[in-house]
């Protein structure tokens, strides 16, 4: 799961009227004015917190005629809740391992070069996220080291270099090149 996800995820829940929202979402879906009244609260109130609960989407609507009803998405809750557990474990939702594996199976060879640089900003992360991998946390590489590098995975080092500073894997100063934590990293969208 993408880290900014995650941090909207938990901002929307981080507020008491919309975890009891969610409560009586967990019911059964209600409408607006239903809400309101349950909760003592004015309707323009319960808009402003659906829109905050629709936008990380752990709550849907639906028209029946001139009312909308919302329901809670439970699955799309139970995920993204579990999904601080994973990023603490350091693992990842398995959606986007698949993906990820996919995308490294169809841009690299069986030898590990790479194919060629993908054009799709998400499957370019995770070539590059591929390839910084092999690179050690804490060390500092020349430039030259880092050259050297990338070209065993392909010829065009210095594109692949710049992408790494742009991408915020890597930081140089004076030629000298180091990782940068995980969390420093470009998410892909």
């Amino acid at each position: 799961m993408q880290l900014q996800h995650l941090v909207n995820f938990h901002k929307a829940m981080g507020d008491p009227t919309r975890i009891r929202i969610l409560t009586l979402l967990s019911k059964g879906p209600l409408h607006g004015q239903a809400i309101a009244g349950k909760l003592g609260l004015t309707p323009p109130t319960i808009t402003h917190h659906m829109a905050k609960l629709r936008e990380v989407g752990i709550v849907y609507e639906r028209r029946d005629k001139n009312t909308i009803y919302f329901y809670l998405d439970a699955d799309h809750l139970r995920r993204d809740a579990q999904a601080i557990l994973d990023v603490v474990r350091g693992g990842e939702s398995s959606v986007d391992g698949n993906e990820k594996e996919k995308v490294i199976k169809n841009f690299f060879n069986v030898d590990g070069k790479l194919k060629s640089i993908p054009v799709q900003r998400k499957k370019k992360l995770y070539v590059f996220e591929h390839i910084v991998s092999g690179l050690e946390v804490g060390r500092k590489y020349t430039e030259k080291e880092i050259n050297e590098y990338i070209s065993r995975f392909h010829e065009d080092f210095a594109t692949i270099r710049r992408e790494f500073i742009m991408n915020h894997y890597m930081y140089r100063e004076n030629n000298i090149y180091e990782l940068n934590p995980q969390e420093m990293w470009a998410q892909p969208e």
